[in-house]
Order: C-alpha cells, then sequence, then structure tokens
C-alpha cells in the first residue's frame, strides 16, 4: 500500500498536467475549425488533406512521448528509492542490535572490579554511534533515539559517576575525538575497597570520568606524586590527566597569569583555575633572573633559584611554593576549588566559538573564562639566524629559567662574552657578568647601536653618565656598532661590524628586544595590533567575549597616553589583575599606569612610568644622592626587591612640596646622584623617571594622570622631594 501510495504522488502530477494539455489543445482545434469557414480555407490546406486533422495528430503525439517519458522517470526513481529504503532498514536495525551487546558490559562497572576495563573499552564504542549522524541527516530522530537507550538503559550508582554525552555534542563532526560534559561532574562519593586495591586505572575511573571520554586511546595515569616541585620546578607526568573541563583557563606561566589567578580566587574563593604553560618550572619572576640572581655567593644558585635581596632578605624566585597549587587532575573533585599548573603543555589551536583550545599532544580542554598571557618571545638578530647552527649553539636569547642556567655555566667555562643590546636587558647583564669578570677574568663586552646605554630611553646625557658608570663595572663598551655577519672560526664567533670592526669573542648575548607571542591570533581569530603588535583589547582588557588578554601580549588603549604595549614586571602584575577581576565579573577598565624599573647593581637604579622616549622633549631636574639613594636601601624601607609589589597598592597623597632651594636642571652638573626627569609631549608631561629616587612613584602616576601643562617643572619636582638628606 505504502509503494502504491508514494506512485500515485509522484504519477498524479504528470496525469493533471497531461489532461490539462490535451483539454487545451482540443479546445484550441475547436475554436480553429469553427473560424476557417470565414477564412480562406485554401490558405489552411498545406499540413495535410482536407478534414485529416493534421495538427491534432501532432498534439497528440507530442503529449504521449511526455507521458511516456514520465512513467519511464517515475519507474527508475520509485525503483531507486525502494533500494535506499532498504537500505536504511537494515542499518537501523543493525544498530539497534549493538546497544544490546553493550548493556551487559555497562552493568557490571558497579558491582566488580573488572568494571575499569568495561569503561575503558565501552568509550571509544560511543564514537562510530555519533559519527554517521552528520553523514546521514535525513533520519536524526531515530538514530537519536536509538543511542540515548544505551546511555540512560541503567540509572547511575551512587558511588560511581557515569560518562554521558550531550545530545547536541553527538550531533557535532568535532564530538569525535572529545565529548564535553555541559555540567560540572558533581564529587564523587568516597571510593569502595575494590577501588582502593585496584592498580592505578582504578582512581582515574572514580575522579575523572570526563577524561576517560576525551583520551580514550592515552594510557590510564598514575597519581602524581607528592612534591613534584619541592625545589620550585614543576614537572607535568605525561600520564597525569588533563581534565576535560575547567572554569577559568590561563594560557600561560608567567606573572600576569599568576596575578590573575590569585585575583580570580579572591573574588572567587571557590574557583577552580589552571595554568597551562609551556616550560617546565612553576610561575616565577623574571626580574631576579638578570639582577639579584647574578650577584649571589651561592654556588647552588643555578639549583634552588633562592637569592639575597638587596636589603639582605632571602627569597625564592617562585611566586609561591609547589604546596599552594594543586594537580590538575585534583581539579574536578576538590571541594574549594584552586589553582592548578599544567606545565610542559602548549596550546595549538583556539577554538573561540566551541570555548576550547588543543594542547600540542591532542587533547582538548573546555573552558568558561580564558585569559591569554602568553608573554613575548626575544629577538635574535638576522645575521645571526642566517649564520648557520654553529653560531647558533654559541648564542644565547636570554629569556627564561634554563636561559639563566645556560648562561650562568657558559660563563665559568670561557674567556669572552659579548652582549648584544643596550636596552634595560642587556645593560643589567653586563653589569652582572662585569662583577664576575673582576673575580674570573672573564672579558665582557657590550655593543649597541646608540651611542650611550640605554640611548633609546635616557636623555643624551644621562647616557652618557651610565656608560660611564657601567664601564666602571668592568664592561668593554662598543657604542654605534651595527653588526654586519657573525661567523665561527677556530671555534670562536667573529662580529664583523658595518664600519669595519671586528670583535673576537666566544660566545654571544642577543638583547635586542621582545616579539610578543600572537601564535594564537589565527586559530582564534583575533586582532592583532600592526603598529605595536600584540592582541588588540578594550579598556576592559577583553579581545572577544570570555577571552582576556594581560602581559606583554597585550595592546591596550590608555586613557592619557593612547594605545600601547608594555613589557614590564608591573604592567604583568597590574593587567593580570584587572583582567582576573574582570573575568569574575568586575567590568573595570584599565587606567593605572604601570612603572617598571632597572638597576645596574646595588648603587644605581630608577623607575620609570608613561612614555619614556629618548626623542621627546625631556627636563631633568637632580640633586645630591646619599648613602639612602640606592637600590639596595629602597628595598631596606620598602621590606621587598620586586618594588612594584608595594608600589601599585599605593595611591598617591597629596604630597607637600619641599622648602628647599631648587635643584640644578639637568645638563649643567656632571654628578647625576638622583633626580626626576620629566618626558614631555605638548608641553605635558607624559612620562617621568626617578633616577635613585624611590618610593614616589604614586606621585608620578598622579602627575600623568591629571595630564596638566607645568610652567616650571621646578617647582614639581619638589613634590618629590629629592633635595631632602
Amino acid at each position: 500500500m505504502l509503494k502504491c501510495r508514494t506512485v500515485w504522488k509522484k504519477l498524479a502530477p504528470l496525469a493533471r498536467a497531461s489532461s490539462t494539455v490535451c483539454r487545451q489543445n482540443v479546445r484550441r482545434a475547436g475554436l480553429t475549425n469553427g473560424r476557417i469557414p470565414a477564412q480562406a480555407p485554401a490558405a489552411r490546406m498545406s499540413t495535410g488533406p482536407t478534414g485529416q486533422g493534421g495538427e491534432n495528430s501532432v498534439y497528440f503525439l507530442l503529449v504521449g512521448a511526455a507521458v511516456l517519458g514520465g512513467g519511464v522517470y517515475a519507474y527508475q526513481t520509485v525503483k531507486g528509492d525502494k533500494k535506499r529504503y532498504q537500505e536504511r532498514i537494515d542499518e537501523i536495525s543493525s544498530r539497534q542490535q549493538k546497544p544490546t551487546t553493550e548493556e551487559a558490559p555497562a552493568t557490571a562497572i558497579q558491582s566488580e572490579p573488572p568494571a575499569v576495563e568495561a569503561t575503558e573499552t565501552e568509550v571509544p564504542q560511543t564514537k562510530p554511534q555519533a559519527a554517521p549522524s552528520p553523514e546521514e541527516p535525513s533520519p536524526p530522530a531515530p538514530e537519536a533515539e536509538v543511542v540515548a537507550p544505551s546511555e540512560t538503559a541503567e540509572p547511575p550508582a551512587a558511588d560511581e559517576p557515569v560518562v554521558e554525552a550531550p545530545p547536541e555534542e553527538a550531533a557535532e563532526p568535532p564530538a569525535a575525538p572529545v565529548v564535553e560534559e555541559e555540567e560540572e561532574p558533581s564529587p564523587p562519593a568516597e571510593p569502595c575497597p575494590a577501588e582502593l586495591t585496584e592498580p592505578p586505572p582504578a582512581p582515574v575511573v572514580e575522579s575523572e570520568p570526563t577524561a576517560a571520554a576525551e583520551s580514550p586511546a592515552a594510557e590510564p595515569p598514575e597519581p602524581q606524586p607528592e612534591g613534584v616541585a619541592e625545589s620550585g620546578v614543576g614537572s607535568t607526568p605525561a600520564s597525569l590527566k588533563v581534565p576535560s573541563h575547567i572554569p577559568y583557563l590561563l594560557i600561560g606561566g608567567g606573572t600576569a597569569s599568576f596575578a590573575a589567578a590569585r585575583s580570580i580566587r579572591a573574588r572567587d574563593p571557590g574557583a577552580r583555575v589552571l595554568i597551562v604553560t609551556d616550560e617546565p618550572d612553576l610561575p616565577y619572576m623574571r626580574p631576579p633572573l638578570s639582577k639579584e640572581l647574578w650577584f649571589s655567593d651561592d654556588p647552588s644558585v643555578t639549583e634552588t633559584l633562592r637569592f639575597k635581596q638587596w636589603n639582605g632578605k632571602e627569597r625564592s624566585i617562585y611566586f609561591q611554593p609547589a604546596s599552594f597549587y594543586i594537580t590538575p587532575d585534583e581539579l574536578d573533585t576538590a571541594e574549594n576549588g584552586g589553582v592548578g599548573v599544567l606545565t610542559g603543555k602548549r596550546v595549538v589551536y583556539m577554538d573561540v566559538r566551541g570555548n576550547k583550545v588543543k594542547l600540542d599532544d591532542d587533547s582538548e580542554i573546555s573552558y568558561d573564562k580564558c585569559l591569554i598571557a602568553t608573554g613575548g618571545i626575544p629577538r635574535n638578530l638576522q645575521v645571526i639566524e642566517r649564520a648557520g647552527e654553529e653560531v647558533m649553539k654559541k648564542t644565547t636569547l636570554f629569556r627564561k629559567i634554563e636561559d639563566f642556567r645556560s648562561l650562568d655555566k657558559v660563563s665559568r667555562n670561557i674567556k669572552s662574552i659579548t652582549i648584544i643590546g643596550g636596552g634595560f636587558l642587556g645593560s643589567e647583564l653586563a653589569c652582572a657578568l662585569g662583577r664576575r669578570s673582576n673575580e674570573s677574568g672573564l672579558e665582557v663586552i657590550q655593543m649597541y647601536p646608540e651611542k650611550g646605554n640605554m640611548g633609546k630611553v635616557l636623555p643624551e646625557y644621562l647616557s652618557n653618565w651610565t656608560t660611564e658608570k657601567v664601564k666602571k663595572e668592568g664592561v668593554k663598551i662598543i657604542s654605534e656598532a651595527l653588526v654586519k655577519s657573525v661567523t665561527c672560526k677556530d671555534d670562536q664567533l667573529e662580529i664583523q661590524l658595518k664600519d669595519g670592526r671586528l670583535v673576537k669573542t666566544d660566545h654571544i648575548v642577543a638583547a635586542v628586544g621582545l616579539e610578543p607571542n600572537v601564535d594564537l591570533a589565527k586559530s582564534a581569530g583575533l586582532e592583532v595590533d600592526s603598529d605595536f603588535g600584540g592582541y588588540r583589547v578594550n579598556a576592559e582588557l577583553q579581545a572577544r567575549s570570555n577571552i582576556w588578554v594581560a602581559g606583554d601580549a597585550a595592546c591596550f588603549y590608555d586613557i592619557r597616553l593612547g594605545r600601547r604595549r608594555v613589557e614590564h614586571h608591573d604592567h604583568a602584575v597590574v593587567s593580570g589583575r584587572l583582567a582576573g577581576e574582570n573575568m569574575t565579573g568586575a567590568n573595570k577598565p584599565y587606567w593605572h599606569q604601570s612603572m617598571f624599573w632597572s638597576d645596574l647593581g646595588p648603587d644605581v637604579g630608577y623607575e620609570a612610568i608613561g612614555i619614556v622616549d629618548s626623542s621627546l622633549p625631556t627636563v631633568g631636574v637632580f640633586a645630591k644622592a646619599t648613602a639612602k639613594d640606592t637600590p639596595k636601601a629602597a628595598t631596606e624601607k620598602s621590606g621587598t626587591g620586586i618594588r612594584s609589589e608595594s608600589e601599585t597598592e599605593d595611591t598617591a597623597s597629596s604630597p607637600v612640596a619641599s622648602s628647599s632651594p631648587s635643584p640644578a636642571v639637568g645638563g649643567q652638573r656632571d654628578d647625576y646622584g638622583k633626580g626626576v626627569i620629566f618626558y614631555l609631549r605638548d608641553k605635558v608631561v607624559v612620562g617621568i623617571i626617578l633616577w635613585n629616587v624611590f618610593n614616589r612613584m604614586p606621585i608620578a602616576r598622579k602627575i600623568i594622570k591629571d595630564g596638566e601643562e607645568h610652567a616650571d617643572l621646578n617647582e614639581v619636582a619638589k613634590l618629590f622631594n629629592i633635595h631632602e638628606d
């Protein structure tokens, strides 16, 4: 009956059309024959013999051909539909039999120890059930009805979570490699004795059911031993399970990520936060790598990574010990949440619409909110990159803990080392290694294209003074040096400069800037700033819905100074803290002016804020320095070696200007013991450097925030009380 009805539905329109055409032709023929006597009959006789109806014969032939063609087409269509229909019925029948064969192993999960093996073999079988749905969209309802009973045939046991895939995931092609849960899994009950005596796979089924569905081919992970990072170095075992879903995902293990994690936990005490970093270490601060660590007397400093601050207090380079964190596989079951660190893993793909990321081991993590704090990658000179592998082996790009350890080892076994770059990092390393040269006889050379150290930041007179200070540390300075080529001859590097000078050395440290890491921009569809680099974000550091960016990789809009990108520790602290607050719903704009600092040893240091560019007009006001005006004395007073930790918490009170006589203006004297340098743009202060003046940054921040013109900057300098003893 069904077949006849189907055939009739397809033939009826053709029959109706044919009959309609026949009636129209007959009507047209009758009208024509009725008009023939009124016209010349001889003119209409050419189509055939008189009275034979030649035109009607032609029409009937056409109609017959149409009916015959329609019949053939209908027959072929019905035959093909019948064949496809039978194939679909056979396929559905085979699917109905498959779940019934799987129900027996599924019920064994809650009673016997072998349930672990049943679970591991059951999860991969969910893939072929969901896979045919995108390829055969015509009968989605029957397929969903068939798959559902296999997952919900038995009620979930109270002490055993059940892996359950949502229907919408089964309908999406990306759901084949990963099964994600829409709801966070509830913490499981106490394990039964059978699970406690089971080999390492047993706790896997109990605590992390979603991870088994995420990576069926992976080996069951073993519990991570306690004290993995007792010395501060975290390492993620290859078998450690990656959580399939996390509310707060932080990409990058630097200062910005740690500040964001701490901020999130402060506003949401039960938050579960996961930090993913490609480094093998827990979050740590980078400034000591080029400062205090080099002045340590401890021969094992490269292992302990503990150092004495300028104030004499000892601390670790790590923000928190390993006991502060929890392992990633404990995040799902932690009652009060926590912060987990997944070390040695790199995010290679970001699905913004699906709210998930893919790691370099092909595992995937879904998230509710995500922070990108990937920092930057040290730049290198193209002439070094083109010089070959032998030259690259004798070149250090300084950024991480492993770079510090490598350079420390190299500097103890060579006779000469050359630092290319005259900025903050290059000058700090030059002074640090220069101190070592006095003890070991190491020749330390620093070369840069500017006329003096930090020539792009400091006014020329202060840059020249700084250069002389660096020379006194035992460093040989080669200024206005442009590298033409680098070659390796007789196990020694030869640096050929464009002006003809030749420098021979054993090792090179390239400190020529930082390139923001924007590798995820393409897959995530995020905008990269063409002028400053980095991800473009709004005033709340948000790049897209549920995605924030902080630290070196963020190009943000400063309401006073315009769009900027800052590469300093304090900015990482401030932006990470703000991003964490906004990820928890604060919706605060970025208005805080971050500062940065640099120390050329324990006796000379400076702090800066705003735009400090030597190409801008500057006004410097200086005074005679005292024993209190050194980085060492500043840390003794503040109690911390990372000055931004105290500076960023302060707010500027109403300062009282000093009644002392106006100090000397820069350029009129040779001794720049301490002072204030103002950077101007359109007669407005946009940047300030406090030279050996400490704990005054809130005042400088307020001056820039006000954005007012000042007729006499000597009076403004009195706000910093630089002339007081």
